[in-house]
């Protein structure tokens, strides 16, 4: 043996002899010298040595190296042989091996041979459904009572601008046969809307004018326009059932606000603003100006493709359906009326505006292939969904204003502003989706394509304007001056051209894809529309794909306000008043914009059939309701006499105190935005 090996076998057995004499001298430390005791623990046997003992292990020397045994075939393993048979051998072998067409043959014993399977293509999750459910509800209570005089002057009920309001509704529900739409998230959902429209549409078709007596009309309510349109002009605009050029705009219709105005911002000059003449003597009321918005905006991409082939059928629909009703019956008294300073009475402005756009993608430029030398794909990554796929955008925004407000009012000698009104009240809602980029989208069922748009615009704007006691007949006076705005756009993109015939080289990819075949179609790679690409993103849906966008739009006001002028007690103090009253200058405005991006390109391959549907629904009511208020009565309403009731309920006598309240959705139960309710500056 080497003597460095022998040294260090010695020197490990001296580290462990070393050891164990430590271990030896802390137990004898730890005994401090005594044995172990007659009581303590018997120690084991141990076994002592004999000269019989010996090792059968032989010590060998270390020496690395590896020992290999070739296989049978070489002349030292195997059998003894001529030298020539075992080259023979090793050509029939080569030549078996061969036969077998194995891509990458192993040499050795035949045993070891293993047969690939043939290569797959692999593919790639696709992305998922993206479903959203929009609900925005505001509910706004603002009925103010206000006397500025030290007369008793009783408060009105108001209940009956509800009861109208309603009246309202049902009367617009005929103009609106969409507004019934359930939200849905699946495919069956979505295939029944469909299947609604499309009969209903038929049956719009095949009807002169479907709206004809159906009880929308009644004595005391005019129809301002009743159109429906199966097959509205596309880059049109269809104001009130007719079709104009230009748009209009809303900044120009929409009512001053009075005092309800926002404040402008102060500019950098340094005019002075110190004021050195007498406080005027005047009154300016503002009753009305309130301001209800819906506005509900979708940008929907889904998925980004540049040629689309859908091997079932294709469902398109289009669908607006807008409606207002409103009352604006004033009564203004005798004396007012005939002042010389009242303000010419402008009436209320009502508009259902819808635009139908189609066009076509426009990609940005770049470098035009060479023809002499083209460039076509000849490599493709595949992303697949199994079953269906589901884009919806459910919209839904309502609206739910009151503000009868109730006065008696009379100049004071100064200057005094009154606003009872004032309020704004908005829902605002923005989608935009930005899918995944593909070359090519395979779906292997049918397309539903739904985007409707319901638009409901409800004002009660009936007002008294009353003289009490010898009053000068010196007012300005507005009841009227308000604005109903129904907007809707619906814009789809990729879907202008006519779709192509599914050529045979889809079908076959379709195909190649379900087997799993890495080797791309050779007419795919020769389609016109992938000419310079370097290689092919395809997404295949192997279900139905539906991209459904609802919007409904709601706005419910009711300002009915009752104004009395008294006449001033401080005659003397209280020469040449100016007095300004204003309860009308209301807007209600629902704006609805969809822009569907159906394809980035101008080729749709369809092996289903197409169906492509659309209707523009337009109708307004104008209702001349001739309710008149009457006072308050003293009743307690019903929840503070359930409050109040102290008697038992399980008594005989007391069952007209029991009063149950949880099926009230009144009014009463929401905040009022207007936390002072009344402002006298």
């Amino acid at each position: 043996m080497h003597i460095e090996k022998i040294s260090e076998i010695i020197a490990h057995f001296i580290g462990l002899f070393e050891m164990t004499t430590d271990e030896m001298r802390l137990r004898t430390n730890y005994a401090e010298g005594a044995g172990p005791g007659a009581d303590g623990p018997a120690l084991p046997v141990q076994d002592a040595f004999t000269a019989a003992f010996s090792s059968d292990l032989q010590l060998k020397d270390y020496d690395p190296g590896i020992i290999y045994k070739s296989g049978s075939y070489e002349i030292e393993f195997g059998p003894t042989r001529h030298f020539g048979r075992v080259f023979e051998e090793s050509l029939e072998k080569l030549a078996a091996i061969a036969g077998k067409d194995i891509p990458l043959p192993h040499f050795g014993d035949p045993t070891d041979i293993v047969f690939t399977d043939e290569p797959e293509l692999t593919v790639f999750a696709g992305p998922g459904s993206a479903i959203s459910h929009v609900l925005q509800v505001n509910a706004l209570y603002d009925d103010d009572y206000l006397d500025m005089t030290d007369g008793v002057h009783a408060p009105r009920d108001t209940s009956f601008v509800i009861e109208r309001l309603a009246d309202f509704s049902t009367k617009a529900e005929i103009f609106t046969p969409f507004a019934s739409l359930h939200r849905t998230d699946t495919y069956d959902g979505a295939l029944k809307i469909a299947e609604d429209l499309k009969s209903y549409i038929q049956n719009a078709r095949n009807t002169e004018n479907n709206t004809e007596d159906s009880g929308a009309t009644s004595p005391d309510s005019d129809v301002t326009h009743q159109f429906v349109t199966t097959e509205p002009i596309d880059d049109k605009v269809y104001v009130n059932g007719k079709a104009e050029t230009d748009i209009p705009l809303l900044d120009d219709f929409l009512p001053d606000r009075g005092l309800a105005k926002l404040p402008e911002e102060p500019d950098d000059t340094q005019t002075s603003v110190e004021q050195n003449d007498p406080s005027g003597n005047s009154l300016e009321v503002t009753a009305g100006a309130n301001v209800v918005v819906n506005v509900a905006s979708v940008i929907h991409t889904g998925v980004i493709a540049s040629v689309t082939a859908v091997m079932g059928n294709y469902h398109q629909i289009d669908a607006v359906s807008q409606a207002f009703v409103y009352s604006d019956n004033d009564e203004i008294a005798s004396a007012l009326r005939s002042s010389g300073h009242s303000a010419e009475e402008a009436g209320t402005i009502a508009k259902n505006i819808a635009v139908f756009e189609q066009s076509t993608f426009e990609a940005s430029s770049y470098a035009e292939p060479d023809p002499a030398d083209p460039t076509f794909p000849n490599s493709w990554r595949v992303s697949v969904i199994d079953g269906d796929v589901s884009f919806v955008q459910w919209i839904e925004q309502y609206h739910f204003v009151t503000d009868n407000d109730t006065m008696t009012v009379t100049t004071s000698g100064s200057e005094a502003t009154v606003l009872t009104g004032g309020n704004t009240s908005i829902n605002f809602s923005s989608f935009f989706q930005m899918g995944l980029q593909y070359d090519l989208v395979i779906i292997g069922g049918n397309v539903l394509d739904i985007n409707s748009i319901t638009q409901v615009s409800l004002l009660y704007d009936n007002d008294w304007v009353r003289a009490e006691g010898d009053l000068d007949p010196g007012a300005d006076i507005q009841t009227g001056n308000n604005l109903i705005w129904n907007f809707a756009s619906i814009h789809n993109v990729g879907t202008g051209g006519p779709f192509e015939t599914m050529p045979d080289y889809m079908v076959d990819t379709q195909k190649a894809i379900e087997d799993r075949d890495p080797n791309m179609p050779e007419g795919l790679s020769f389609d016109a529309n992938f000419q310079g690409y370097a290689g092919l993103n395809v997404l295949y849906i192997t279900g139905n794909l539906y991209d459904m966008t609802i919007i409904k739009q709601v706005s419910i006001l009711g300002d009915s306000d009752d104004v009395t002028q008294a006449a001033s007690t401080l005659l003397d103090n209280n020469p040449d008043a100016t007095v300004t009253i204003d309860t009308g200058s209301n807007a209600v405005v629902n704006i609805a914009e969809i822009v569907d991006y159906d394809s980035f390109g101008q080729t749709t391959y369809l092996a289903g059939q197409l169906y492509s549907d659309a209707i523009l629904i337009q109708g307004g009511l104008v209702e001349h309701d001739t309710t008149q208020p009457q006072p308050a009565d003293d009743r307690l309403a019903n929840e503070v006499i359930a409050f109040l009731d102290n008697d038992d309920p399980a008594g005989c006598d007391c069952a007209d105190g029991v009063i149950n309240a949880g099926q009230d959705f009144s009014w009463s139960s929401t905040h009022p935005a207007d936390v002072m309710q009344a402002m006298v500056a």
